[in-house]
């Protein structure tokens, strides 16, 4: 995959230059005369009139279909933040993804990403839940109507966050949450992960119990990867995730779990 993850804002040279998929003029070939085409790149420049800079674009990496192949561009709101305790700062985003091979509508997302790791996180909860945006009949009124439909539910995330910070855990549910997640991480897999290793802490924000933080540096270590695991034959370091649909996918089962330990 071709990825940038730069927290800046990107200008329209800078989404091509990590994802040109996403500005691809004509649908693939294979697709029906019935798919109406809409380039990523119109949604782009409609997303900054509303306000959200492109801060992060990232594509698959194809052989087949080149140039038509499933993206992701970030986005944020540069005055939209969510302030936490001695800088532990979370900027809400939102997800766009899309492809121009007919096999994708425009879906948008809910996400997080967290200043102090510089790590992303992807919500998956039915408040939150994605939206997808059809190709035919798109227009800039309705993305905005989208968008703003998201924006009314941040609120309700920044309780959700507040509750996740109040919600202190166990030894042991850190322990069994620890274990949940490399299940997760690992579907079907033989897999041991040391847990202390896993639930460390590694600075001062993530210091504590409570399942905020907790959450964020199981989470950390399971798609930054530097982890050492054994898969039953050898002892290794845990790659970082990059493929962004099982990114999305595991962050979203992660955060289902963590709500499951809400009082």
């Amino acid at each position: 995959m071709t990825i940038t993850n730069k927290r800046q804002p990107m200008d329209l040279v800078q989404v091509r230059d990590a994802c040109s998929s996403a500005f691809t003029l004509a649908s693939a070939p294979t697709v029906s005369g019935n798919y109406t085409h809409i380039p990523t790149s119109q949604v782009i420049e409609d997303m900054i009139e509303l306000g959200w800079t492109p801060v992060s674009a990232q594509e698959v990496k194809a052989r087949k279909g080149k140039g038509y192949q499933k993206h992701i561009i970030r986005f944020q709101n540069q005055n939209i933040t969510i302030k936490g305790n001695d800088g532990d700062d979370v900027f809400p985003e939102l997800l766009l993804t899309n492809s121009h091979d007919g096999k994708n509508a425009f879906h948008l997302r809910v996400g997080l990403y967290r200043l102090v790791c510089s790590n992303g996180l992807v919500i998956a909860d039915t408040e939150f839940s994605n939206v997808a945006i059809r190709h035919m009949g798109y227009t800039f009124e309705e993305l905005r109507k989208q968008v703003m439909n998201m924006i009314d539910t941040l609120p309700n995330l920044v309780q959700k966050i507040n509750v996740f910070r109040s919600t202190e855990l166990s030894e042991m549910q850190i322990e069994e949450f620890a274990t949940k997640a490399v299940a997760l991480r690992w579907k079907g897999k033989k897999t041991t992960v040391e847990l202390t290793e896993l639930v460390a802490v590694e600075r001062d924000q993530d210091k504590g119990s409570n399942l905020w933080t907790v959450f964020n540096r199981i989470q950390e270590k399971l798609v930054s990867g530097g982890l050492t695991y054994n898969n039953g034959k050898k002892t290794r370091k845990v790659r970082a995730l990059k493929n962004f649909t099982a990114d999305m996918q595991f962050n979203g089962e992660l955060w289902q779990l963590a709500e499951e330990y809400v009082n």
